[in-house]
């Protein structure tokens, strides 16, 4: 069975530009904003939103990537270890930040990346903002901001790509 195409170019384009004006409602312009993505696709994700706050509120917003593959309870021997260094780590204490990735589905890798958040600071407050929710949640974690509910089977996949990887902007249900 052939991959099914859930959102295109300008649908994705579209959903990104939605949660951005959703986060500056909810934060009233960007000041005390912090955007943070997942790696790999939340990062370039978290980049196009900043660049499309800059654009509506005239404000730069910081932006930081963060791997959360030492935060992952899959992984019980790990080192805690962000792998950033000190240019690369933001200060985060008493910010808002927008956590910010492709897909939620069991919770997990938001569940990692709260850990890493906490481990390099104490932000204001934390949301959560994804291109896609598939559901299937393991853990009590909901996001704040979504591009579009994807309802799926436990069985599928969804593929979100992206241009600066993939080059082109799409997210498709794998079967």
């Amino acid at each position: 069975m052939p991959n099914k195409e859930v959102l295109d170019n300008a649908s994705l384009q579209r959903a990104l530009t939605r949660i951005t004006y959703e986060i500056i409602e909810r934060n009233k312009g960007g000041k005390n904003l912090v955007l943070v993505g997942i790696k790999t696709r939340g990062e370039y994700l978290a980049r196009r939103i900043a660049d499309r706050l800059e654009q509506l509120e005239g404000v730069q917003i910081p932006v930081m990537a963060i791997d959360i593959t030492n935060f992952r309870d899959d992984k019980p021997d790990q080192h805690n270890d962000l792998g950033l260094n000190s240019e690369e780590r933001l200060n985060i204490s008493e910010q808002n930040i927008v956590l910010i990735d492709d897909v939620l589905f069991t919770g997990r890798t938001i569940r990692a990346a709260l850990d890493a958040l906490i481990h390099i600071g104490r932000p204001k407050t934390i949301s959560l903002a994804v291109l896609v929710d598939r559901g299937h949640r393991e853990l009590p974690i909901r996001a704040d901001f979504v591009g579009k509910n994807i309802p799926t089977a436990q069985n599928e996949k969804i593929k979100v790509f992206v241009q600066e990887i993939d080059g082109k902007d799409a997210v498709e249900i794998v079967h």
